[in-house]
C-alpha cells in the first residue's frame, strides 16, 4: 500500500486492493496448511519449516490470542508490525484452535483497521513531504 501510494496510485484504490488482498490471505492461507500437513507432515524439511514458523506465532502472538481469543487475534493483526498479520494470524489461529468463521473476521477487521492506519499515514506523509518540498 505505501508503495503504490508513493508512486500516485490514488490512496483509496491502494487501501481497497491492499486490504482485500491481504483480507484473502486467510482463506488461502488455511487452505495450504490443510492440504499440504496432510501431504508433507513425513518430510523431515517441511515438518522442521512447521515447527519454526508455528513457535514463532506463538512467541508473538500467544498470550494475548490464547488470553483474549477473538479480539486479542484482532489486534495482533492489526499492529502494522513486521512479524504480525494476517500470515501469522492464521497460523496462530490454527495453533489456537480459533474456529475459522470467528478467525477470519478477527482477521478481516485488523486488516481493515491496519489498511486504514497505512493508507492514512502514508497518504497524509506524502501530502506533507509534497507540501515541505515546495516551500
Amino acid at each position: 500500500m505505501p508503495y503504490a501510494i508513493l508512486n500516485n496510485v490514488h490512496f483509496i484504490l491502494a487501501f481497497l486492493i491492499g486490504t482485500v488482498a491481504n483480507t484473502l490471505v486467510f482463506p488461502l492461507f488455511m487452505w495450504l496448511i490443510d492440504t499440504f500437513s496432510q501431504k508433507f507432515w513425513p518430510f523431515k524439511a517441511y515438518k522442521k519449516g512447521v515447527i519454526f514458523l508455528s513457535k514463532r506465532a506463538k512467541k508473538i502472538a500467544g498470550d494475548n490470542v490464547k488470553k483474549h481469543g477473538f479480539w486479542g487475534l484482532m489486534v495482533f493483526v492489526m499492529i502494522p508490525l513486521p512479524g504480525t498479520g494476517a500470515y501469522m494470524g492464521t497460523i496462530a489461529a490454527n495453533i489456537f484452535k480459533i474456529e475459522r468463521k470467528k478467525a477470519f473476521m478477527a482477521i478481516s477487521l485488523g486488516v481493515v483497521i491496519s489498511s486504514i492506519f497505512m493508507a492514512l499515514a502514508t497518504h497524509l506523509g506524502h501530502l506533507g513531504v509534497t507540501q515541505l518540498s515546495f516551500n
